[in-house]
């Protein structure tokens, strides 16, 4: 059913809706330049394209792993097929930054599970092992 309407071009309602986000995600995609505006006849209302829908969809996609709107603007600047060097170095460097993050994380998790099973073994009336070891100066 969408293909036809997407020959003709869509709305911007149509847009959002086919692309799974709200219809001001699409504005500011335009306004911070990463969805050009389609041109409009005098009287008319602006008709997007499939290509369109691809790039919002490709924005989603990026920002789905991770990249910030400035990275996503950087791919979409490198999506001609003829930078693929620079493409894997800016994902090189996103993996890095997840998996710093997942070894804090890990961590984080590791402290915690000290910290519960502390609790469970404290005995009631003697304060709380979580917040005593919140409060020391050591931790």
């Amino acid at each position: 059913m969408l293909k036809p309407l997407i020959k003709s071009g869509i709305t911007v309602g149509q847009l959002a809706q086919t692309a799974a986000v709200n219809v001001e995600t699409i504005r500011y995609y335009q306004r911070i330049g990463l969805l050009p505006l389609p041109n409009r006849d005098y009287g008319s209302i602006r008709r997007y394209s499939a290509d369109d829908l691809k790039r919002v969809r490709f924005i989603k996609r990026a920002q789905a792993l991770g990249f910030s709107l400035d990275e996503v603007a950087l791919l979409l600047g490198l999506s001609d097929g003829k930078h693929c060097a620079e493409t894997e170095v800016l994902a090189q460097k996103k993996l890095t930054m997840v998996e710093e993050k997942l070894a804090d994380l890990a961590a984080i998790q590791k402290a915690l599970k000290g910290l519960v099973t502390k609790c469970a073994k404290g005995s009631r009336g003697c304060g709380c092992p979580i917040i005593d070891a919140l409060a020391a100066d050591g931790m």
